[in-house]
């Protein structure tokens, strides 16, 4: 037999010399979790090992990512039930939680990467994405209110706004507005291919962002994310969001969707993220803690098939971990 492929697996010198993916800290984004408060540091139930924090411990926290070598962060607010109305009024506010936590990692860290969420359901009494009325999410209402929240955090000093609402036309408002307003450089990374998936369940305990149970309220947000059964539909909205002014498009989640990275990254020439999300962590963390899994290793595996099937880049709550493990 003169082909052997075992030759170039016989030892581990070799199979990293011809490995055709390699994992490093400038894959990752940062996903942060934000809110009131001084010296805070709650751990999130559904999330072991992972916090939401006050500015102060945020300051801190960047500043350890930093020198971890990771260098971009993606920041989520967790608002006060007082400052939720159904218009996301506290979105706008130019000293609001989220426009503070921008200039406090900006501060902290001048050439830290600062992408902020853009989406209303921190901010709505309903725990939805946009306006709601008479049972129905408002599409273009919604559309104009996160162009103005784009806005605010571009004022604010935010490199990348993050829209992951799935509202149709809202790349267009966002990129117009700032456009209109001189923030030519602010980028905007869509959440262009963003699932119904029953893996956010952690992530929404974590800002208190679920639906409200009402009469008259959508019980979910089927109407605006998309059905996981779909796949040519998934290129199509990457597509419009290009054609639009996004600079990144994000599939959401991660590993279930991996046919869908590749598809997306066969269309376009623009950079890919993966969002692998709270759920994906979570039942790591829980077979790992059971003993059914080896925790680093799954991981890993992990975070190389995403990078594998298409993705430039991965915002996870793995990132720290990961970065610990390869260096």
């Amino acid at each position: 037999m003169l082909i052997r492929n075992r030759r170039l697996r016989t030892g581990e010198a070799i199979r990293s010399l011809v490995r055709e993916i390699a994992i490093t800290p400038n894959d990752f984004i940062v996903p942060l979790f934000v809110v009131e408060g001084k010296n805070v540091k709650e751990e999130i139930a559904s999330m072991p090992n992972y916090y939401r924090l006050s500015l102060d411990l945020l300051e801190k926290e960047v500043i350890e990512l930093w020198n971890l070598g990771l260098k971009s962060v993606l920041l989520f607010v967790k608002v006060p039930e007082t400052l939720k109305d159904n218009a996301g009024t506290e979105a706008l506010n130019p000293d609001g939680l989220m426009q503070r936590a921008v200039k406090t990692v900006k501060n902290a860290v001048p050439e830290m990467l600062v992408m902020t969420d853009v989406a209303l359901d921190p901010y709505s009494s309903f725990g939805h994405d946009g306006i709601v009325s008479e049972g129905k999410i408002l599409n273009d209402d919604s559309a104009a209110v996160l162009a103005e929240m784009s806005l605010s955090h571009a004022k604010a000093g935010a490199d990348f706004v993050a829209p992951s609402d799935m509202m149709d036309g809202r790349i267009f408002e966002m990129r117009s507005l700032l456009e209109d307003e001189g923030f030519y450089d602010t980028g905007i990374m869509s959440y262009s291919a963003k699932f119904a998936s029953a893996f956010y369940g952690p992530f929404r305990d974590a800002l208190d962002s679920a639906p409200v149970d009402a009469q008259d309220i959508p019980k979910d947000k089927k109407t605006y994310q998309m059905d996981p059964a779909n796949r040519d539909e998934a290129v199509k909205e990457t597509l419009i969001d290009i054609q639009e002014g996004a600079d990144i498009v994000m599939v959401k989640p991660g590993l279930c969707y991996l046919d869908i990275v590749r598809d997306i990254k066969n269309a376009v020439n623009v950079p890919i993220a993966v969002y692998q999300v709270s759920g994906e962590y979570a039942m790591i963390k829980a077979a790992a803690e059971k003993g059914w899994l080896d925790h680093d290793a799954v991981m890993m595996e992990q975070l190389t098939a995403i990078k594998r099937a298409g993705a430039n880049m991965i915002a996870t709550y793995f990132a720290k971990d990961a970065v610990k493990l390869i260096s």
